[in-house]
Parts: C-alpha cells; sequence; structure tokens
C-alpha cells in the first residue's frame, strides 16, 4: 500500500484510484595490415613503444581503438582509461563515449556513467548519455523488456513528481501530472505536492512527450484532475475530478471528498468550458476514470458504487441519441473481483483493457486484456505480462494497434511509500528499420563490399551486412525500438578507416537513416611515418638536436625496426626558408644525421638507415623566401620523414 492509502477508491484524498507512485588499430587482424607491407603491424608496434617507456594521447588513442573495433572491450578499457587519466585536454568526445562503452561492457558502471556525463557535456548528445545510463541503473527492467512481447521505455521521468493516465486526443497525448506549471496551482497538504492537473502533448521521437502545456479552460482546477478521454471529432472531453464544481468542494459522510466524471466542450476559441457533472455521479461514492467505446455509445469507467464486487469495479453506461445516460451496469465477474479493477480502456479492435491486482499478476496492478463480443459475454482476460506489468502498479494502459504502440502507467522504479508514478511508451512487435550508405568520405562514391556492423548497447554483434554496389545496407526485423545501437562501417580491402554512429531506436514501425562516409586512405605505400599514424618530428629554429616530443615518434620507429629485421628506411630531413639556402642544405643534413643516430643508439644497424637532407626545397606550404609567415607556419617545414626502401 502506498502512502495514505491513495491507490484505495473507498478512501481517496487524490485523484487517482490506483496511481500516484513509478580502425585505425585492429579492427580484424588479417585486415590490419597495410598493402604489399602487410608485416607491419601497427598494435604492436604501439605497445612497444609503451613498453619502452614512451607515452602520448595519440599511442593511447591508438592503442584504445585497436582493440575497441575488434571488440575486445577489456584491453580497450585499460587504454583508454589511461588517456582520460594522463591526457584530459587532449580527450575528443568519442573517445569518453567509447570509453563508457567499454566500462560497462566489463560491469564497471559507475566509472561507465561519468564517461557518458562527460560526453553528453562535451556532444550535446545528451541525449545518447542519459540514454545510456538508464539500462545501467535498472538492469532488471532491461531484462524484463527483452523477455517480453513489448518493448517500452520510461518517457516522463523527472517531468514531476507523478505523470500517469495517458489518453490520446488527435496526434496529442493528454495526461494527468502534479507539475508545478499548473493552473491550479496549489500544494496538497497531505503530501506538499502540487494538485494534478491535465497536460496536453506533442508525440516526439520515441514517442516522447514534447512540449506539455496545461489544458487551457475551465478543465483544471485547485484540486485535482486526471483520467480523460476524447470524442473523435475533438470536441467533447469526459474526465475524472474531485468533487469540486462552481468553486466549491464536497465531502461525503467519512469527510473525503469523493471522484467524479465531468464532461466538457471545446468552444470556438479552443478553450474548454461548460463543465458538467455526469448524472450518475454521487457524493456518497467514487466514479473515476472514463473511456469511450469506438462508436461512442457507451462510457466505461470504475466506481465502488453499490453493486460493485470489491473495492473498485469496471462499469459502463449506455449514451443515448438525446445525450441522455443509461444506467451504470456491472461488466460482472468475469472482470470485476473482490480486489481493484479501473483504468479502463477499450482499442481500436474492441479490446477492453484495465487494471487489476484481482486477477492472477506479477504484484501491484497489473494491466490485463480481454475482447468485448457485443453480447455481453466475455472471453478469457490475459495478462500483458512483462515488461508492462512489473511487481509494482502498472496502469493506464492505451494502444493504437494500427502502429501497435502505446502507453502506459507504472511506479515500478519508485521506493516504498514515495509518490513516483511515469508514463511508458511501448511498441509491440517493434518494426524498425535502420538503413543507411556508406560512401566516400571525398569523392561521395558508394562503397562496394564495405563491412557493416550493427551492436547493441553492451558493443555485441547484432547482425553484419555487406554493401552492395549503390552503396545501400538495411537492417530489418532485428533492431528493438527505444534502444540505443551503434553501427559501424569499415572497408579493409581498401584500407578506410572505419567509422562508427550511435542511434537511438524510434518506437513504432518507422525507419532511421544512418548515413557512413568512411576516410579514404592517403598514405603513399612507401610512407611509414603515415602508415603508423605518426606525429610530426619537428625540430627547433636553427637547431638539430632531437626533441622529447620527436624521441616519442622515433620510439615508433625503433619498435618497427626490432619487429621486422627486413625493414629499411631512408630518413629525409628538411628546414623552412629562413636563412641562406647553402646553410639550409647543411642544416637539414644535421638533423637527417640526428635522427638516424638516434636510432642506431638505440640498436638499429646503420647499415638498414640511409638519411639526407633536402634543405629548404620541399616546402610543406607557401612559406618561401621573402613570405611573411607565422613561426607555428614555418615549424610544419622543420621535419624528418620515413621512407621504406624496396
Amino acid at each position: 500500500m502506498k502512502t495514505g492509502n491513495i491507490r484505495y477508491i473507498t478512501l481517496i484524498a487524490l485523484l487517482s484510484i490506483s496511481i500516484l507512485s513509478a580502425q585505425e588499430g585492429k579492427v580484424k587482424k588479417a585486415d590490419e595490415q597495410f598493402d604489399s607491407y602487410a608485416y607491419i603491424d601497427a598494435r604492436k608496434i604501439y605497445l612497444n613503444v609503451v613498453e619502452d617507456g614512451y607515452e602520448s594521447a595519440q599511442v593511447f588513442k591508438k592503442l584504445g581503438d585497436t582493440y575497441y573495433f575488434n571488440s575486445e572491450y577489456t584491453e580497450a578499457a585499460k587504454w583508454y582509461k589511461k588517456l582520460v587519466q594522463n591526457y584530459p585536454d587532449e580527450v575528443e568526445p568519442e573517445y569518453y563515449y567509447r570509453t563508457a562503452q567499454s566500462l560497462k561492457t566489463i560491469g564497471e558502471y559507475s566509472e561507465s556513467e561519468k564517461m557518458m556525463e562527460k560526453y553528453t557535456a562535451l556532444s550535446g548528445n545528451s541525449k545518447v548519455a542519459a540514454n545510456l545510463q538508464n539500462t545501467m541503473v535498472s538492469l532488471e527492467d532491461l531484462t524484463d523488456i527483452k523477455a517480453g512481447k513489448y518493448r517500452a521505455i520510461n518517457i516522463t521521468e523527472g517531468l514531476s513528481s507523478s505523470d500517469f493516465g495517458p489518453t490520446f486526443h488527435g496526434n496529442k497525448i493528454v495526461f494527468a501530472s502534479s507539475s508545478k506549471n499548473t493552473e491550479g496551482g496549489k500544494t496538497h497538504d497531505w503530501n506538499g505536492l502540487p494538485y494534478l492537473d491535465l497536460f496536453e502533448a506533442e508525440i516526439g521521437e520515441n514517442g516522447t512527450l514534447e512540449n506539455p502545456v496545461a489544458l487551457h479552460g475551465d478543465i483544471n482546477s485547485p484540486y485535482h484532475e486526471s483520467s480523460a478521454t476524447f470524442t473523435k471529432d475533438g470536441k467533447t472531453m469526459y474526465f475524472t475530478r474531485n468533487n469540486y464544481i462552481d468553486g466549491k468542494k464536497k465531502r461525503d459522510k467519512k469527510r473525503l471528498v469523493s471522484l467524479k466524471i465531468y464532461k466538457a466542450v471545446k468552444k470556438d476559441d479552443n478553450t474548454w468550458g461548460d463543465v458538467e457533472e455526469l448524472p450518475f455521479n454521487s457524493n456518497s461514492y467514487s466514479v473515476a476514470h472514463p473511456a469511450l467505446n469506438n462508436d461512442e455509445t457507451r462510457l466505461y469507467f470504475s466506481s465502488d458504487m453499490e453493486g460493485s464486487l470489491g473495492r473498485s469495479d469496471l462499469w459502463y453506461v449506455d449514451i443515448m441519441a438525446n445525450g441522455q445516460y443509461g444506467q451504470p451496469v456491472n461488466l460482472g465477474p468475469k472482470i470485476n473481483t473482490e480486489e481493484r479493477e479501473s483504468f479502463p480502456f477499450v482499442s481500436g479492435n474492441d479490446n477492453l483493457y484495465f487494471s487489476s491486482d484481482g486477477h492472477m499478476g506479477l504484484g501491484g496492478l497489473d494491466v490485463f486484456v480481454v475482447s468485448l463480443n457485443g453480447n455481453g459475454q466475455f472471453k478469457t482476460v490475459t495478462n500483458l505480462k512483462a515488461p508492462i506489468n512489473s511487481s509494482q502498479d502498472d496502469f493506464g494502459f492505451i494502444i493504437d494497434e494500427s502502429s501497435k504502440t502505446g502507453y502506459f502507467s507504472s511506479n515500478r522504479e519508485g521506493i516504498e511509500g514515495s509518490i513516483s508514478d511515469d508514463i511508458y511508451a511501448f511498441n509491440e512487435n517493434c518494426g524498425v528499420i535502420i538503413k543507411g550508405i556508406v560512401t566516400d568520405e571525398k569523392t561521395g562514391r558508394p562503397l562496394e563490399g564495405s563491412l557493416v556492423t550493427l551492436l547493441d548497447e553492451n558493443n555485441e554483434v547484432v547482425s553484419q551486412k555487406t554493401v552492395q554496389s549503390n552503396g545501400a545496407y538495411s537492417f530489418e526485423g532485428i533492431a528493438d525500438c527505444g534502444t540505443q545501437y551503434a553501427v559501424r562501417a569499415s572497408n579493409n580491402e581498401m584500407d578506410y578507416q572505419p567509422k562508427e554512429k550511435t542511434l537511438t531506436t524510434p518506437v513504432g514501425m518507422m525507419a532511421t537513416q544512418v548515413d557512413l562516409a568512411l576516410t579514404p586512405p592517403d598514405c603513399p605505400v612507401n610512407d611509414l611515418g603515415c602508415r603508423l599514424d605518426l606525429q610530426p618530428i619537428y625540430f627547433d629554429f636553427d637547431k638539430h638536436n632531437i626533441r622529447p616530443d620527436a624521441e616519442v615518434e622515433l620510439a615508433k620507429i625503433l619498435q618497427a625496426m626490432k619487429e621486422y629485421p627486413q625493414l629499411v628506411i631512408h630518413i629525409e630531413s628538411h628546414t623552412d626558408s629562413r636563412g641562406d639556402d647553402s646553410y639550409n642544405m647543411q642544416l637539414s643534413d644535421r638533423r637527417a644525421k640526428s635522427t638516424l643516430e638516434w636510432l642506431v643508439k638505440k640498436g638499429v644497424d646503420r647499415n638498414r638507415l640511409t638519411a639526407k637532407g633536402y634543405g629548404e626545397s620541399q616546402l610543406m606550404n607557401k612559406c618561401s623566401n621573402g613570405v611573411n609567415c607565422s613561426e607555428q607556419d614555418h615549424q610544419l617545414n622543420r621535419r624528418s620523414m620515413f621512407l621504406i626502401k624496396n
């Protein structure tokens, strides 16, 4: 039972009967080789560089990537953690994301959340990050979701202390909320929370409720409103309210404020007015949670009126052609029990959905369905099971059976004794499609033969597709709705860099476009520096000594020479344009030789090395003699390069 018995209709003091509670690196070893120089394995080089005591942000990124893109997340996490700990100022957003994913995969959820928060702050994809956090803190719910017929996501978490009772209103959703931005404005003495009002929201991506605003007009009072239903033309609504009208609140003999169903019409200015209570209401019992059938000739509701079999039953009244109402009819023992039945909803296929804690369920209120056959006889009442139902209260279920999507309310993530209802969006038999085009980033041409991999939120491979001649790929009937995935494309035959994008799939029968443009290889076949992704080996002005930052890069060359005894390289060194041409030629020659000698002192056979200076004859930019350039521009020309000799 929740605080103050607020889920019991006979002791109601709030509005609800049953509510208000919750790549670079190694993609594959065989593919991670370089054209005719297939013996050069970058991962081995980087590992040996680190073992020799040399490190940089770039080394840790590349090492992490070689494991991450090969799904070796334990090792990936090791190097990414070193990256973010030692070089926090050089970490791009995508590396926080990869770190978070790797940590999550190995069970380090707390640290993963921290990384995702940094990713969110830097990328603005609070969104991609919030998403990842929910699945980490609700693992049991996630397991239930995957085991059941449906897929469901919380869409009002954090909106207010209580959000529930959704209903369709055209292409929008109307729901009850205790948000402080209400027209009533008062707070309830019982719990200090704002009274409930009815809000209307647009349906956003993944079924989210966007831009909620309180209904305009005479609907929201200083007390509670909830549980509405609308005619198809959108001009008439029935809704639940505390026993309050014309500025007065009425109590029953026990001094409790009961619930009543009211009717309102939409005026020419699109506000709601002409509020009147229905004739079968009473000050002695509660009537709540109206629901219309498909031809709008019958109004279903919940009540504890005389004749009820339990604490609250489902009833209906016929709506006459003249606008009058028939006598209330109890749906009988097939539906009603000695406990609570509430929140009826009639679908387009004439299925009656309702909540009950009297039928066999998982705990608290569960959602059930039964077919209406028109003759007063009901077929089997069926429990919708997890993840619609949980060990807590689940209620307010609505569904559009044509799109197989809908909403329900639950307090499953709340704390016992608290008020924490939320609205969940769900889909049945998710029909989401993930598709896209894989192209060359520079030319835009389709990349036939590329491999596209779909990975789940745990970085496990879900499916793989090989791109056809038009560059297109498609994953159909594989992905779950409202779930985070990553789509990764690679083309190892042509040595393209892998590309990965994350997404959260929509809810329903929808397609999501994820195009991937791969960066083409730009390394000359004999450029060892490019193949090992060396940072430039720069020299200070008029100097030929090896700088500390250059030693990190030379360590990579050293490891390559050790790993592959047949490797012979030629060192080319250059100067900027300042100074005499002849002097610059001599200076570049000294730079080439100092580079060679560094490697020789580390144990490389001199016969495997040649070196030559080229002065200022091969400038990288426009900074030739007489051109005014910055020191940074001149620095680009003071460099050494490494070429593989045949």
